[in-house]
């Protein structure tokens, strides 16, 4: 009797731990927020996106507002086009601008966006004119190397 009510409550710790490990993967995966809300697509174009990925967050004002739907390369322009699910409920001026920075020290990239001051809102569908490529750290040290090395030449 003593036996089988320990195996009930290892089978229910073993239930709840594997019920958490889900919910956990989910929200690594940003997969945590499959909800059904109405969303509009809004897209722009980016030189570099660094380490962005579909179904990265897009916040503004560090707010989640949408997710990334996805990314194509445009073999005419030699850019990155990312199309962005943008949640129904909020609004975008005409001038606003998305830039790919980076959150925390693991370097999760997303979506910043920025409103500007038209009032005319972004209609579903449009493109975003103001972008901001990602900082791609290899290349400002190595901006930095070089204008070191051109100073200490420069001197003698």
């Amino acid at each position: 009797m003593e036996r089988s009510t320990i195996d009930l409550w290892v089978g229910m710790f073993m239930v709840v731990g594997l019920g958490a490990l889900t919910i956990l993967a989910l929200k690594v995966g940003n997969m945590g927020s499959l909800g059904s809300s109405e969303t509009y697509q809004l897209s722009a174009e980016f030189t570099n996106i660094g380490g962005l990925k579909p179904r990265a967050a897009v916040k503004s004002s560090g707010v989640v507002v949408g997710r990334v739907a996805g990314i194509t390369f445009d073999n005419e322009k030699f850019v990155a086009r990312v199309t962005m699910n943008i949640d129904s409920r909020y609004k975008f001026p005409l001038d606003s601008s998305a830039s790919i920075l980076t959150a925390g020290l693991l370097g999760e990239q997303y979506v910043g966006f920025e409103g500007g001051a038209e009032e005319k809102p972004l209609a579903p569908g449009s493109a975003l004119k103001l972008t901001q490529s990602a900082v791609v750290l290899e290349k400002l040290i190595s901006q930095f190397m070089y204008n070191k090395a051109a100073d200490g030449s420069g001197s003698k």
